[in-house]
């Protein structure tokens, strides 16, 4: 497993420890003991936005914080909810105008994987930056989205989901093990959520991600690459819900030179189903 911190700054090396707070995987060099968490979610292990360049940074006594592009269109924000089973939400929105007519909105349970979270903000992040040297505008115009439906489920079943088409007009993805779900509206005749993903048993999920029916087709593409990556991730066995523990799998960490992306692309699926575990 890989040190979350590193693969921001593009760099790659071995954890060795699990913040707390939100359950991202450190290195030595970024993991530290002290009497409360000293990762914040938000800042430091969920958002990738340049903070001490030009979006905006609100937070609250309280914990909640927020984001905000230099257009004003595009926010994110994080509401604790420490009395909640899924520890509060997340956020990802984007205006019409500033501070006008909401076009679409992506929300996350907190209680969702670290990793999920960080390339669930990173994609709409790096549209953002390379629409902004284009002529293009895809977080925005939703005509310019011009990625399939396919292209989110084809992941899935590459790796066994099974597949259920029902006559209401969704389909519900499965995952092998019975513990991961993503929902599919593809016959919206309403303002209902699009595409809905969630981990844990259907009656009481252990997160939620819910894209609204305007949501760019490729943030959701994005979602379930990461979801059913085979990339181990670093949890103690308390971190890891009852009903997940019989599919934990152990993996040696080794350290490796190899440099990353500041964010992993969408990937092509394989031509045949690889062994791992999903997150």
């Amino acid at each position: 497993m890989h040190c979350l911190e590193c693969r921001l700054a593009a760099t790659t090396s071995a954890a060795g420890a699990v913040c707390r707070g939100c359950s991202a995987a450190v290195c030595a060099d970024h993991g530290h003991t002290a009497t409360a968490p000293v990762r914040r979610g938000p800042l430091r292990t969920i958002w990738p936005f340049p903070f001490d360049k030009d979006w905006s940074l609100h937070q609250s006594s309280q914990g909640a914080a927020s984001a905000t592009s230099p257009c004003l269109r595009l926010w994110t924000s994080f509401v604790p909810e420490p009395d909640s089973p899924h520890q509060g939400k997340w956020t990802i929105a984007a205006n019409s105008v500033p501070f006008g007519r909401q076009a679409w909105q992506i929300t996350a349970d907190a209680s969702t994987p670290a990793e999920l979270l960080h390339d669930l903000h990173t994609e709409p992040f790096d549209l953002y930056r390379e629409d902004h040297h284009s002529d293009r505008d895809r977080l925005f115009a939703l005509d310019q989205d011009d990625t399939a439906p396919q292209e989110v489920y084809t992941p899935l079943l590459v790796k066994g989901w099974g597949h259920t088409v029902k006559i209401d007009g969704t389909q519900i993805f499965r995952s092998p093990d019975a513990l991961g779900f993503v929902r599919h509206r593809y016959a919206a005749i309403d303002d209902r959520a699009t595409w809905v993903a969630y981990g844990g048993t259907p009656s009481e999920p252990s997160w939620r991600t819910t894209f609204s029916h305007s949501a760019p087709t490729t943030l959701a593409a994005t979602f379930t690459a990461s979801l059913v990556s085979t990339e181990p991730v670093h949890r103690t066995v308390q971190e890891v819900p009852s009903h997940f523990r019989d599919h934990l799998g152990v993996v040696s960490t080794t350290h490796t030179a190899r440099r990353t992306p500041h964010s992993t692309p969408v990937a092509l699926p394989p031509t045949s189903p690889s062994p791992g575990r999903a997150r």
